[in-house]
């Protein structure tokens, strides 16, 4: 046993540099493990300026000083923001209230429909089911107002903590997109000189990272204002909260999906019952789903590295497991990057492969 430990050590370790990328991989993980809540503003602050840093590199190729392109990118996140602020977030905060205090009816409205199951399908559905789906709704209905509940009796310390993201996030967006590049060295001086490991990591993962990220943040702006849309136009109630959980939801890959297409029938039952306007409010939805599936992400993503299905799934719930949201958000290009390290690290066979002879 031992001798296979000291096998597999001395084939993936024995190169210098690939001890010091493990040992930071590791560390990084133990940091964001531990003082991640702590950190937060700091990576969220990291994560939006390298949304906005393509958009600063290019004003600055297009001749536009380096600092008046930061202050014009940055007065237009401080724009966006306030109207999301103050525009956006009351209403959704007024609707979900709202959502939330009409859910039990929602849900008494639902087994009214699932009691009439066992008289027009008894092959299917029996009363002993009904009655254990009823008792569940019933259960996950009073989860509900007890978590309503706590959130209120809580929300002191979340409202001290968006003041906390109000005030720093803006200011450390802005020194880092207007110092990138006195940060970034002061980064780079602190690794070995010889990083030929690191560079080939970086060059393969940072185009599919910074094409991941910026078009996830677009998608979920697409998704989320044509929902909005399309609710609006259908009449149905709750459109703007709908939009919003729909756009959040291409966020979790396949589940995500899955998941927000239960709200929305469930108002959707509750405003038009079982009618056509119910029908055509699914199918309105449906029919945004396969788009965003079909023509959006593709159009997207055409050069982010394609992953398996099972292994963003597995990265989802890793990652979402360890970092929450934020585990859940990078879960694909961190699944990349591992990809990349990987398939850049050296083996012992690698290292004594003998050099071929120079072409005469």
């Amino acid at each position: 046993m031992l001798k296979i430990v000291q096998s597999w050590v001395r084939k993936y370790f024995s190169n210098e540099e690939a001890v010091i990328v493990f040992i930071l991989m590791l560390l990084s993980v133990l940091v964001l493990m531990f003082f991640g809540n702590m950190l937060a503003p700091l990576l969220a602050s990291i994560v939006i300026a390298y949304l906005l840093q393509g958009l600063v590199a290019r004003l600055s190729r297009n001749g536009v000083p380096h600092i008046a392109s930061v202050l014009l990118v940055f007065l237009l996140f401080l724009g966006v923001s306030l109207s999301v602020m103050f525009l956006l977030l009351p209403l959704i905060a007024a609707q979900l209230t709202s959502f939330v205090k009409e859910v039990p009816q929602m849900l008494t409205y639902t087994q009214s429909y699932v009691a009439l199951l066992p008289e027009q399908y008894p092959e299917f559905v029996s009363q002993e089911t009904v009655a254990q789906l009823g008792r569940e709704l019933t259960a996950e209905a009073s989860q509900l107002t007890q978590w309503v509940l706590s959130f209120s009796l809580s929300s002191i310390p979340v409202f001290l903590t968006v003041l906390i993201y109000i005030v720093l996030v803006p200011i450390l967006v802005f020194f880092l997109l207007k110092d990138r590049v006195l940060i970034t060295s002061a980064l780079v001086q602190l690794l070995p000189s010889e990083r030929n490991l690191m560079k080939r990591i970086w060059a393969e993962s940072n185009t599919q990272f910074a094409n991941y990220v910026r078009g996830k943040a677009l998608e979920i702006v697409v998704v989320g204002v044509v929902t909005w849309a399309a609710f609006v136009w259908l009449g149905v109630e709750y459109a703007a909260l709908l939009g919003v959980l729909v756009g959040l939801s291409v966020v979790i890959p396949f589940i995500g999906a899955a998941v927000v297409t239960v709200p929305v029938a469930l108002v959707g039952l509750f405003q038009f019952g079982w009618s056509s306007d119910f029908i055509w409010l699914m199918v309105v939805y449906g029919i945004i789903q396969a788009l965003d599936g079909n023509v959006l992400v593709p159009l997207l993503f055409s050069e982010v590295v394609n992953l398996h299905p099972i292994i963003i799934i597995s990265a989802v719930l890793l990652f979402g497991g360890i970092w929450g949201l934020w585990g859940v958000f990078f879960a694909i290009p961190l699944a990349t990057l591992l990809k990349a390290v990987f398939s850049a690290w050296p083996t012992h066979e690698q290292a004594e492969e003998p050099a071929l002879p120079p072409a005469a």
